[in-house]
């Protein structure tokens, strides 16, 4: 089920903490910056906060600014971004600016704490998840009933581990203040058995008066079944590399990339790469590692179209070059039609022998889109 894009956005001092334990907030974003973030919140269709977060520091999650307010309407979008919090108890205070300020409200609960939401009369959409708390199902109900295609996270930090331990923050933005908060109960933006996702890749990096912005994307695979924002970038990286393939009236054009499970591109390839007609994708890809790599058994491969079962112009199809390599997950988006080989079923071979196959047809389009001319 296709999610919004997860936008998470903090401001950390020096030593990685997001307050200090005064009574008062601290501010740890310059002018500018508190500019900037208003920017970011008229381009989202919603903003998220936990219920602690309206408790502690009493945002109003606004667009301050009346000529991007007035763009939004022009634009056909509402004056506000959707305003979303999320409590597993229900315990919410209705006197909080959240609530009087602003567009519409909607709040994500359990179903036990359902009831007690419900009590105060809150002007606010009430979704109960389930006995827990579902991050899956509360991004796909925001996609999916609320039409949130761009969603922007603002604490706590609970939340911002949360999203980004189960693979779905698409990008973080980072803001380091000029400051040391030095107090061990002072909340941090994650603590001890924080995040261990690997590696994030840094997009970009702005001064800002005397703050640092830094943008980062989460580079690890998902696990198992479950796909992560992660899978998506890589799977859209093996379409674009599709489009690089020389055209051809006798095989498909197919891009594929090799990624550690700590988020490291260790290979990439696509169809007739190089000097070689016949060489497709994945094993241009393999091909380009050791095949003792200790990394391949916990590796990923992503592939724009499933990877062959049958084949003549090789020994091997790219399914059994797979298996050989020790990889145990693929994640693809378009299942091989019978154009040159019928019935072609690699994602069977690969599952028959134990590997998990993760297919996302939201990126269907995409492979498909440097072979029409062989679609019909």
């Amino acid at each position: 089920m296709p999610y919004p894009y997860v936008l998470l956005s903090a401001a950390v001092s020096l030593d990685g903490y997001l307050d200090d334990t005064g009574p008062e907030r601290l501010l740890l974003s310059s002018p500018a910056d508190f500019d900037r973030v208003d920017e970011v919140r008229a381009s989202v269709d919603a903003i998220l906060v936990g219920a602690g977060t309206i408790r502690a520091d009493n945002p109003r999650l606004l667009v301050n600014s009346p000529e991007r307010r007035a763009a939004r309407v022009a634009s056909g979008k509402p004056e506000y971004p959707l305003k979303v919090t999320v409590s597993g108890s229900g315990d919410l205070d209705p006197t909080a600016n959240f609530w009087h300020t602003g567009g519409d409200k909607v709040v994500f609960t359990t179903e036990k704490g359902a009831e007690r939401a419900r009590t105060p009369g809150l002007s606010a959409d009430i979704v109960p998840l389930g006995p827990d708390l579902d991050w899956r199902r509360l991004l796909e109900h925001l996609h999916e009933v609320r039409g949130v295609r761009r969603l922007m996270v603002e604490g706590g930090g609970t939340i911002h581990t949360q999203l980004l331990q189960q693979g779905l923050a698409d990008e973080l933005q980072l803001v380091l203040a000029p400051l040391f908060v030095g107090d061990p109960e002072a909340p941090r933006l994650f603590g001890p058995g924080g995040y261990q996702g690997g590696r994030l890749r840094l997009l970009e990096s702005r001064r800002i008066e005397d703050v640092v912005l830094m943008r980062y994307e989460p580079t690890a695979p998902g696990a198992g079944a479950l796909p992560s924002a992660a899978d998506h970038h890589w799977l859209a990286l093996a379409c674009e590399l599709a489009a690089l393939c020389p055209p051809s009236r006798t095989a498909f054009s197919v891009g594929a990339v090799v990624v550690a499970a700590d988020g490291t591109e260790l290979a990439r390839g696509h169809s007739r790469e190089g000097d070689d007609p016949v060489v497709h994708a994945e094993e241009a890809a393999l091909a380009k590692l050791d095949p003792a790599d200790p990394r391949l058994p916990g590796a990923t491969v992503y592939s724009s179209l499933e990877p062959c079962a049958h084949r003549a112009s090789r020994p091997k199809p790219c399914a059994r070059l797979i298996l050989d390599a020790g990889v145990r997950r693929v994640v693809t988006s378009w299942r091989e039609p019978d154009t040159f080989v019928t019935a072609a079923d690699g994602n069977g071979l690969l599952t028959a022998q134990g590997v998990e196959v993760v297919v996302l047809p939201e990126f269907e389009d995409r492979a498909k889109a440097p072979n029409g001319h062989l679609l019909g």
